[in-house]
C-alpha cells in the first residue's frame, strides 16, 4: 500500500509553465520582474504598504530586527513553542531572546507571560502563529503599545489563516512569511517581509541585496551607473524562478487551504472520542491554516513507540515543534513549563493539500492501533 508522507508540496504543471517563462526571459536572479510582480500580489492580498520578497522567513526576521534598530544587549521576547527562528534572529543582531511560555489550549504565546517578562531592556516582541494558528494579537498589541515596544508577527506557517476577520500576515506592524516546502504555498524555500512602514521596507530591501540595491533596476539605466554599497547587507534575495512559482501558488492558495481544512475536519470527526489524544483547539475569533496537524498524546502513551508503529505502516509523523528554551544553543535557565509539556507530548500526523479523506481514515486507523499498543495504564512517560 502506498505510504502517506507527513508533508508534500502541491506543485504541478501551472508552476512548471511559470518557470519556463522565466527560463525564456533575460532575468532569473532576484529582484527582477517576477519578484516585483510577486511583491505587488502580496501587497494586494494582505492590504499592507509594502512587501519584500526574500529567501526565507528567517531572513525576513533578521532584516526586520536590523531595520527596527535592535542593538546588542537588547531583550526581545519571543514565543517559545516554535521552530526557533525568532530566537535565532535575535541572536543574529546580538540581542537576548527572552522566551515566553504559551497557552496550553492553542500553543500560541501567552499574552500574560509576555507582559510578565517586560523589563527596561525589552525592545520588542516576536509572536508566532503556531503551526498555522494566529496568536492573541489584540492583547499583544495592547501590551506592546503600552510599553512602547515593537511587535512582529511570525506568520511563517499561517498563509490563509485569519484573526478577527483579518488575514494572518497583516496582524502586526511587521509580519514575516515563509514559503518553505511544507507551508500552505511554497517555492521550496522563500519568504517575505510585509509592513505598512515604507522606510522599513526600503531598509530591508537594500540589506537583502548586499546593501547595493537592485542590480536589475540599475541595468535598466542608460549609460554606466556604478552601484555603491550603502550598508553591510546580505544575499537574502528571492530568485525570479521562485517568485514565478509563488505567483501561481498565491492564485491556488484558497483551493489548497480548503483541501487542508477538509482533512482537518475529518481528523477531528474520527478522533473526537479518542481518550488518549487531545485535538487542536481553534478559538472562535480565528481560523487555522493547518500547516501541521498536531495531537497531544496522553502522558501514559509512549510517543516514540507510536511514531515507530506509524512509520512501519508507511504513515509519516513528527514530534510537532520545539520548546525553544530547551535547545542547547540557548543555555538559558528560563522555564516555560507549558511549552516543555507540549514538546514532550505532541505528535504531528500527515497534513498537506494532496491528502484525501480516505488517507485521513488510514492515518487514524494506524494511530488508534499504535495508541492502544503503547499506552501504559499505570502512567508511563511519553
Amino acid at each position: 500500500m502506498d505510504s502517506i508522507p507527513l508533508v508534500h508540496a502541491s506543485l504541478g504543471k501551472q508552476e512548471l509553465a511559470a518557470v519556463e517563462e522565466v527560463f525564456a526571459s533575460d532575468w532569473t536572479a532576484g529582484q527582477g520582474p517576477r519578484g516585483k510582480a510577486l511583491e505587488k500580489d502580496l501587497v494586494a492580498r494582505y492590504g499592507v504598504g509594502d512587501a519584500v520578497a526574500l529567501s526565507s522567513c528567517a531572513a525576513a526576521l533578521h532584516l526586520a530586527l536590523l531595520a527596527l534598530g535592535v542593538e546588542p544587549g537588547d531583550e526581545v521576547i519571543v514565543a517559545d513553542y516554535t521552530f526557533p527562528a525568532p530566537a535565532h534572529a535575535a541572536r543574529y543582531v546580538g540581542a537576548v531572546p527572552v522566551f515566553a511560555d504559551v497557552r496550553p489550549d492553542t500553543g500560541t504565546v501567552d499574552p500574560q507571560a509576555v507582559a510578565d517578562l517586560v523589563t527596561s531592556r525589552t525592545v520588542g516582541v516576536i509572536a508566532v502563529d503556531t503551526v498555522g494558528l494566529p496568536a492573541d494579537y489584540a492583547e499583544l498589541t495592547s501590551i506592546t503599545e503600552r510599553h512602547g515596544l515593537f511587535l512582529i508577527e511570525d506568520a511563517a506557517c499561517a498563509v490563509g489563516a485569519t484573526y478577527q476577520g483579518r488575514p494572518a500576515g497583516s496582524l502586526a506592524p511587521v509580519a514575516c512569511l515563509s514559503f518553505h516546502g511544507r507551508k500552505g504555498i511554497t517555492s521550496g524555500e522563500g519568504g517575505a517581509l510585509l509592513t505598512a512602514d515604507a522606510a522599513l521596507a526600503a531598509d530591508a530591501r537594500l540589506r537583502s541585496s548586499f546593501g547595493i540595491g537592485s542590480i536589475f533596476d540599475k541595468a535598466q539605466v542608460i549609460g554606466l551607473p556604478i552601484p555603491e554599497f550603502l550598508e553591510i547587507g546580505y544575499n537574502y534575495k528571492l530568485s525570479d524562478i521562485a517568485a514565478a512559482i509563488l505567483q501561481v501558488q498565491l492564485g491556488r492558495a484558497e483551493e489548497m487551504l480548503e483541501r487542508r481544512r477538509t482533512v482537518a475536519a475529518r481528523y477531528a470527526e474520527l478522533l473526537k472520542d479518542e481518550d488518549l489524544v487531545t485535538l487542536p483547539h481553534v478559538p472562535g475569533d480565528r481560523t487555522h491554516a493547518w500547516q501541521s496537524y498536531l495531537v497531544a498524546l496522553d502522558p501514559a502513551v509512549d510517543r516514540a513507540g507510536v511514531a515507530a508503529d506509524l512509520r512501519a505502516r508507511g504513515i509519516g509523523c513528527g514530534h510537532g515543534t520545539w520548546a525553544s528554551h530547551l535547545q542547547p544553543v540557548y543555555e538559558t535557565d528560563q522555564s516555560c513549563p507549558v511549552s516543555a509539556d507540549l514538546f514532550r507530548r505532541q505528535l504531528a500526523i500527515p497534513m498537506h493539500a494532496e491528502l484525501t479523506e480516505s488517507h485521513a481514515e488510514r492515518v487514524v486507523d494506524a494511530l488508534r492501533d499504535a495508541l492502544q499498543a503503547h499506552a501504559d495504564n499505570e502512567g508511563g512517560a511519553a
